[in-house]
């Protein structure tokens, strides 16, 4: 479990949504929809996030980035999606506007589907030490790499991954959060 956090802290959704419906029903048909709906179908409507990090990665941020210390230029995973019982390495740069002190934390949230698994306050210069980096972080452009071996042990399904991290002042360093789909292994 040690390894959610820094995880989390890395790891978020394309936006999807899908309406469907067979075909309409007679009532419907006497009711004409607005001329921006186009009709009935299980395909699903995809709309590009404005607030996806980039690189090649399942995260976003939770709302519009302009405010937070931390302005991520770039965030990589390999693989990606991740699998378990790989090895995932983690490389990310950003610019930190700000001096990021010790009582710095992440409010940090995993589910398994709807079953929280995770609900927690961590310490984020003790989480930080995982990827070689100590408080205070000094600001200025900041890069980091790491390998991380996802356990075999993860059982399949879709996690969702909520870090918000905050300065011990309560300014927000970042929040990001991802989706992710582990599928069954393959042996």
């Amino acid at each position: 479990m040690q390894l959610l956090p820094s995880i989390a802290l890395l790891l978020a959704p394309r936006l999807v949504f899908s309406i469907a419906s067979p075909e309409p029903a007679p009532l419907a048909e006497a009711f004409p929809l607005p001329e921006p709906f186009v009709g009935f179908s299980q395909a699903p409507i995809t709309a590009e996030s404005s607030l996806k990090v980039p690189g090649d990665n399942p995260l976003s941020y939770c709302s519009a980035p302009d405010k937070n210390i931390l302005e991520i230029d770039q965030v990589d995973i390999s693989p990606n999606p991740p699998q378990a019982g790989k090895q995932l390495t983690i490389t990310a740069t950003g610019t930190i506007s700000k001096d990021i002190e010790q009582g710095a934390k992440v409010l940090l949230q995993v589910k398994y589907g709807l079953i929280r698994l995770i609900s927690q306050e961590v310490d984020l210069c003790n989480e930080i030490t995982k990827v070689d980096m100590d408080c205070p972080i000094e600001k200025g452009h900041i890069t980091l790499s790491k390998d991380v071996q996802l356990p075999r042990e993860i059982p399949p399904g879709k996690y969702s991954i909520f870090a918000d991290a905050l300065t011990k002042d309560d300014e927000r360093i970042t929040c990001l959060q991802a989706f992710v789909t582990f599928d069954i292994p393959h042996f």
